[in-house]
């Protein structure tokens, strides 16, 4: 070892020590020695010690238009150095900005935004809206769905390692989750009928009062494991939640601003108008940013006053707007559509050669692999998904795994990525797997 390397794992060695003594040992951190990131610039990530890595999961389905993107950062520092905070007290030209863009590229009526700083906190205030709206106080969501860390989204989340701490979900039913390589109710599709959607009726019939306020949903389930619904799945559950009086919450914290390919929207993949979108993450590329946008008829339903200090600050407006901006003059879109596609292609090619991976799917730039210790049975494989993690990082690959089990790797490259780099990611992938024993 050079003295320099020394110099930088020492350095590493140190910050690790320091999360785990001054951070709550619940912060987790992947890898058996975790990455201390450096910096940072489009789609490659470099750690403390010099080591570059092709990032293919973005902080979390975060970084949408690449790390530090300077056609975003330039507008963040100006920003900076010209109005940082002011909070929803006073007006200022960056939030009204992005308000009124949002109200151009969301469907339907959808035009009153409220901002926040995080995928949490939009949710919370969906479902609070949504209580106020009418005279049910029910709410149906999915199993296997992922709604954020406060107590309340803990309630509207349905995977127990997110749920600890005595949850109390008053007022909170879940549905069966449209899991087709699991399917709960042991049907193929597409000879089920897309009998899972039904169980919504069923649900709000037996486990509500008989009406509800709100139907939330990620149109695909991100920690869930990339679960990816049939496409008539979500306008048959739209049919049953406005028969019983609910509004539907589109949750597009992950599945937002392109992210599945052609629209801005992930819901709009299974041409499904919302009453709601929440979203954050891509939203601002790394800023702290939250967002539900509604109609003007619902949002003039909410009781009383609300402020939110830090939700639409100039400089996270000013992030998002340019995020917009960006996704346009580039098309990132149909980027997203077309190298998304070609990525879908080679992991196939990687599942017929690998027999450990059991499904593929997502949609764009949300792809993903369950891996099973066997096809037939479909058993889990939660240890070698932490092989295959490890193996990436050593070979310069960074993805995320996720899923009730801990046995799907899930992968959301920035959106401008080229199928140069698809084409290493999945020689990285494969070399990945084979050192893993796949």
């Amino acid at each position: 070892m050079t003295r320099q390397s020394a110099i930088t794992s020492a350095r590493s060695d140190e910050v690790v020590r320091k999360h785990k003594e001054f951070l709550w040992p619940a912060v987790a951190n992947y890898y058996q020695k975790p990455l201390v990131a450096d910096h940072a610039s489009m789609q490659y990530l470099w750690d403390i010690e010099g080591n570059k890595y092709l990032d293919f999961f973005g902080g979390i389905v975060t970084i949408g238009v690449g790390h530090c993107n300077p056609k975003v950062t330039s507008k963040i520092k100006a920003q900076v150095d010209k109005l940082q905070h002011t909070s929803t007290l006073f007006p200022n030209e960056a939030i009204v900005a992005l308000a009124e863009k949002l109200a151009e590229i969301t469907p339907g009526k959808l035009q009153k935004s409220f901002f926040t700083n995080s995928g949490t906190e939009a949710n919370e205030a969906a479902i609070l809206l949504a209580r106020m709206s009418g005279p049910s106080y029910d709410v149906v969501a999915l199993r296997h769905g992922y709604a954020g860390a406060s107590s309340l989204a803990k309630s509207v989340t349905a995977q127990a390692a997110w749920r600890k701490a005595g949850v109390i979900s008053v007022g909170v039913s879940h549905a069966i989750n449209p899991y087709c390589y699991r399917c709960p109710m042991h049907l193929t599709y597409p000879e089920c009928g897309v009998a899972c959607a039904n169980d919504v009726e069923n649900l709000i019939q037996t486990g509500t009062s008989g009406s509800i306020a709100a139907f939330i949903a990620e149109p695909i389930q991100g920690v869930g494991g990339f679960i990816t619904p049939p496409p008539e799945y979500f306008k048959i559950v739209y049919r049953i939640v406005k028969n019983y009086g609910g509004l539907y919450i589109s949750d597009e914290v992950q599945t937002g601003w392109g992210r599945t390919g052609k629209k801005w929207w992930g819901i709009e993949q299974w041409e499904v108008t919302p009453d709601m979108i929440t979203s954050a993450k891509s939203m601002g590329n790394g800023v702290p940013v939250g967002l539900t946008i509604t109609t003007a008829e619902i949002a003039d339903k909410y009781q009383g006053l609300t402020i939110s200090t830090f939700g639409g600050n100039p400089v996270t407006s000013v992030a998002a707007r340019a995020v917009i901006e960006v996704i346009e003059e580039e098309n990132l879109r149909e980027n997203t559509h077309a190298v998304g596609g070609y990525f879908r292609k080679k992991l196939e090619e990687l599942k017929d050669k690998y027999p450990l991976i059991g499904d593929v799917r997502g949609m764009g730039m949300m792809q993903a692999l369950e891996l099973v210790k066997d096809r037939q049975t479909k058993e889990p494989a939660p240890q070698e998904t932490t092989q295959v993690l490890e193996r990436t990082r050593a070979n310069g690959l960074l993805v995320g795994k996720g899923g009730l089990y801990g046995n799907v790797i899930r992968m959301a490259p920035p959106m401008n990525i080229s199928k140069a780099d698809v084409d290493e990611g999945i020689r990285l992938l494969d070399q990945s797997f084979s050192e893993a024993g796949g």
